[in-house]
């Protein structure tokens, strides 16, 4: 945020503190020397380690070195393992450890980046924090206890939860509204306890810190300026260099910073002052840097009689050990976010839950693929002989995507607030990585069938994966380029099929296939064309699907609707189409034996572009000129019929001579069997979108009206972990930029019979601007002449065509309640499909046999997180582990394939669900006795460093009598055996060591 001017703060200072008035009790001013290196925004990230990044970890460590009294803090781990990996010599690295042993250079955060909170899923989250946290503690023996989220746009109310789980102490954020923090400074309440869950105990709270109006900057004390790209300038000036302190310059900095610590004083409750020195790409030159401060910190301290101050560098964790021994009751926040964030009145920051849609697409697919691929790996590795595939080679390609889909989740990547060229680099990173798990789980899937005795040319071997700890009953779709195939499974017998035209590939079809596949199992099927008439061969055909085409409509303007309805059903809705418009009419939903009107028409809204005269959108901000308009002329719709699928395709047309739809939507109906088996896949109504290319200065929308008597309230999650209800506010100003929130993965409005869901496969902009209404952001395109934005490639001219995947639900509040987590899972996770050609042998049925496999079946109210093979090579002993890193760094340890990482999480809160949010026990052996024997189970931190009970957190005096919120007691207690018990939300890691096959 920026700061405000000096001028009113010291007419302020001078009413504050009279000549004559006594100085305030002393005090203690901890100087935090820090560098905000983002992880990709402006330049790429070997751009930054060559310009300043390298040079500020040689630098700095060189400085502590040189002065014990310095400190420093390290944040974004990514750049310092390839600092430290790339760069470091043997002495640096000695060095190193001998800073962070004796607390000069702290760690804080440690994840590989300072991840985004608005539209990151909380698996991500939970990622890139256990990459970073592995390699500190691998490395060095310790983990972070404090957080430092300073530049994220807002802060989820999941991130507390998330740190207070990985045994942070504190919590450290700095943007939230502008009003709000200016309320909190004037009330002395930027510091709190924070309670971000309403199912979980007290335990799980964590004590917050908001950076003050100054932020997580220091401006006026940057001697080292501004770095120059690609690399230092060769004169050593750079720009923005501060003057150097001397004689005659020390009076003006040191009354600056007397005047700044002052003003901070007022708005927190103990004589401790945090106080954040350094700002982005600082500290490349840090021995200007502490040499200048040196001097300004010891000319503040020679009169700290005089004004009360005195001053020292410090680390995170030194102001926290403050600030906690103080003693303090401090206020209790619930589990409400700060969301949206806005930095001023035309500043909302929510026109990044949308930008480049492409990218956010992208990443969660990443993501997805990576979940499949570890418990593919892991089932792999625990079960198989390794005939085809080097176990260490296949913990690479993971690491890879590891690594990529942790990079990406940066506040200024999945976020679209980058450079274009970084952009390409976030999209390199995650193609390697999704190309090289592509590999391994082929070589998997080899390794588990017949050796390749020849083609059949056409004929294709499909293996399909399911790797969500549930049975999953779902269609899935190949695309072929002929219409006659025979499909059977892996004991020959036909698969329930039908082929239709593909809807974007003329030429192409679409297999749809009903399929039944256990918890982390394979199913296979052969898949090859008919060469003669299949009744004489007695092969069963696939259903070929038909056609109905409904002619273009005009957009109506006011005219009556609804007179010439057809319908679209399965056993659980009648979907009503209105053949005067092509548009949805309605939805009949079985459950209720109620009928919702429903319809949906894509808008867009007009932004300006001329940034000296009026507010605009960009990448960060949503700044409409007006309400939404319609952005199309004409509807064409084609239903296409079949026994398994029925599919409606509705093409939107901008102008009505276009030739080519800008906008679609294709929405599937499945029928599948009546079984529980079968309920997430006949309560749904899937769709796809298509959308654009959109003109210059649009932002595209779908809007979903219904007849729900909502009152404007609507729901949207917190990074897919917990939801938040959304009551519309109205503001003086930019009141429609103001009410939309980030939907990663739901969103639901409702009434009290119905609630309608919308599931996403990746992040958006929601909001709901109307009663009954609810609109996501789907894509954006934008332009404008603010010289620093083109300067720095800094647009959001995107011509792309996007592909957005929502399911909706709609239903009574009992059944959605039940369903919608499930569902959001199984679209976030749904099965993997590998095919390859066939060859004879798949051909005529021989199968080895390791379809076979056993399953791993959760209770419904459970999903497994994550089933891994980290590749740590640290003992689980700390003692042990800080003995070995003590002794023996020479040689390298062997990464410990037995030890498996895995996390369970119960979905739903603790009031959702009469049956489904109770608290459930788990036989962690018997559900996985399928993966191998297990020897032994350890309850981990979040991110694994952790023993359990050997972390003791520290606990925070609190205004609220209350211990905890909702019906939870305490958290779990460490488990004595395999038998486990979770509570509502709880997420619960353990390390699993399965016996020596």
């Amino acid at each position: 945020m920026e700061p405000r001017g000096w001028l009113p703060l010291l007419l302020q200072l001078g009413l504050m503190w009279p000549p004559w008035a006594q100085p305030e009790p002393q005090l203690r001013v901890f100087v935090v020397p820090h560098s905000h290196m983002d992880v990709g925004w402006l330049h790429t990230i070997q751009e930054n380690m060559q310009a300043y990044v390298a040079n500020v970890y040689n630098s700095v460590v060189e400085e502590l070195t040189l002065e014990k009294k310095r400190r420093f803090i390290a944040v974004e781990q990514e750049y310092f393992r390839l600092w430290w990996d790339g760069v470091a010599s043997d002495k640096q690295k000695g060095q190193v450890r001998q800073l962070v042993a004796t607390g000069r250079l702290e760690f804080v955060l440690g994840g590989q980046v300072m991840h985004d909170e608005a539209v990151t899923h909380f698996d991500d989250q939970i990622l890139q924090l256990t990459e970073g946290h592995g390699f500190l503690y691998e490395t060095f023996g310790v983990r972070p206890q404090f957080s430092w989220q300073v530049d994220p746009f807002g802060a989820s109310s999941t991130t507390p939860t998330l740190f207070a789980l990985a045994g942070f102490n504190a919590h450290v954020i700095s943007r939230i509204d502008y009003d709000l923090k200016e309320a909190m400074q004037d009330n002395r309440q930027l510091q709190f306890v924070w309670r971000g869950s309403r199912s979980l105990s007290a335990q799980q709270e964590i004590f917050t810190h908001v950076l003050d109006q100054f932020g997580y900057c220091s401006e006026g004390f940057y001697w080292d300026g501004d770095p120059v790209f690609p690399g230092p300038p060769k004169n050593g000036l750079y720009p923005f260099m501060e003057i150097p302190v001397t004689e005659d310059t020390i009076p003006s900095f040191t009354n600056l910073l007397v005047n700044n610590v002052l003003a901070r004083a007022t708005w927190f409750r103990t004589p401790h002052i945090l106080w954040p020195w350094g700002c982005d790409r600082q500290f490349f030159n840090a021995s200007l840097q502490f040499t200048n401060m040196d001097r300004v910190m010891e000319e503040v301290n020679k009169f700290t009689d005089k004004h009360g101050i005195r001053m020292k560098y410090a680390s995170l964790g030194n102001y926290f050990r403050a600030v906690h021994a103080h003693r303090l009751s401090w206020k209790v926040r619930d589990h409400q976010d700060f969301l949206p964030y806005s930095s001023e009145i035309f500043h909302a920051w929510t026109g990044f839950y949308a930008s480049r849609s492409g990218l956010k697409g992208l990443a969660r697919r990443a993501s997805a693929l990576l979940y499949a691929g570890e418990s593919m790996f892991t089932r792999y590795v625990l079960l198989a002989p390794h005939r085809f595939l080097d176990p260490a080679w296949g913990l690479q390609q993971l690491q890879q995507l590891r690594w990529a889909v942790s990079e990406v989740q940066h506040h200024d990547a999945i976020t679209g607030t980058h450079a274009g060229k970084v952009g390409d680099m976030f999209v390199e990173h995650l193609s390697t990585g999704m190309q090289g798990v592509h590999k391994l789980m082929a070589s998997i899937t080899q390794d588990r069938s017949p050796a390749n005795s020849g083609p059949e040319p056409g004929g294709h071997f499909a293996v399909v994966y399911n790797p969500l700890a549930w049975t999953v009953t779902t269609i899935i779709t190949l695309t072929l380029d002929f219409p006659n195939v025979s499909i059977t499974d892996e004991s020959g017998r036909p698969v329930p099929a039908q082929v239709q035209s593909s809807k974007e590939m003329p030429s192409a079809y679409d297999l749809r296939m009903l399929t039944t596949i256990p918890g982390l199992s394979y199913r296979h099927y052969s898949i090859r064309p008919s060469r003669s008439s299949q009744k004489a061969t007695g092969e069963t055909a696939p259903f070929v699907a038909s056609t109905q085409h409904f002619g273009p409509r005009l957009r109506r303007r006011g005219r009556q609707v609804g007179c010439h309805l057809v319908l679209v059903e399965n056993d659980c809705y009648t979907v009503f189409l209105d053949t005067d418009t092509n548009l949805m009419h309605s939805i009949w939903e079985r459950r209720s034996n109620r009928t919702v009107r429903v319809t949906q028409s894509f808008m867009e809204y007009h932004v300006k572009s001329d940034s000296n005269h009026d507010p605009i959108s960009d990448n960060y901000v949503f700044t409409p000129s007006g309400r939404a308009e319609p952005a199309w002329e004409a509807v064409r719709m084609e239903i296409v019929e079949g026994p398994l699928v029925t599919e409606i395709r509705q093409y939107f047309y901008r102008e009505v001579n276009d030739n080519e739809p800008t906008f679609a939507i294709y929405s599937w109906l499945a029928r599948g069997p009546q079984s529980s088996d079968g309920e997430l896949l006949c309560h749904r109504i899937e769709q796809e979108y298509r959308v654009g290319p959109l003109e210059l200065n649009r932002e595209a929308i779908l809007r979903t009206s219904t007849d729900l008597n909502t009152g404007q309230v609507l729901h949207s999650d917190n990074n897919g972990y917990q939801m938040q209800r959304r009551p519309y506010r109205q503001n003086m100003w930019n009141t429609i930029a103001r009410n939309y929130y980030p939907m990663v993965q739901m969103a639901s409005i409702e009434d009290l019979p119905s609630r309608l869901v919308l599931l996403s496969e990746q992040a958006h902009g929601i909001s709901s601007q109307g009663n009954g209404q609810v609109e996501v952001m789907l894509h954006r395109r934008l332009w404008n002449n603010d010289q620093w934005a083109l300067d720095n490639n800094v647009t959001l001219n995107d011509s792309s065509v996007v592909h957005p995947v929502f399911w909706l639900l709609l239903g009574p509040r009992t059944l959605t309640s039940g369903l919608r987590q499930r569902s959001g899972l199984a679209l976030q996770h749904r099965p993997v499909v590998m095919l390859r050609e066939m060859n004879e042998t798949a051909h005529r049925g021989s199968w080895n046999g390791s379809w076979k496999q056993e399953a791993v079946t959760l209770p419904s109210s459970v999903h497994l997180q994550i089933l891994s093979i980290p590749g740590w090579k640290y003992s689980s002993n700390h003692t042990k582990h800080l003995r070995t890193l003590q002794k023996d760094r020479e040689h390298e340890a062997k990464a410990d394939l037995r030890r498996v990482l895995l996390r369970l999480q119960h979905l739903y809160e603790v009031d959702q669900d009469p049956v489904l949010s109770r608290p459930v026990t788990v036989n962690l052996q018997s559900v996985l006795r399928g993966l191998g024997s297990v020897v032994s189970v350890e309850e981990r931190s979040l991110t694994g460093t952790w023993d359990v009970s050997e972390m003791h957190r520290w606990t925070w005096s609190t205004r609220d009598p209350h211990g905890h919120r909702g019906n939870s007691s305490r958290p779990s207690p460490p488990p004595r055996g395999p038998k486990v018990t979770i509570y509502p939300k709880e997420i619960r890691t353990f390390f699993i060591h399965f016996q020596e096959q």
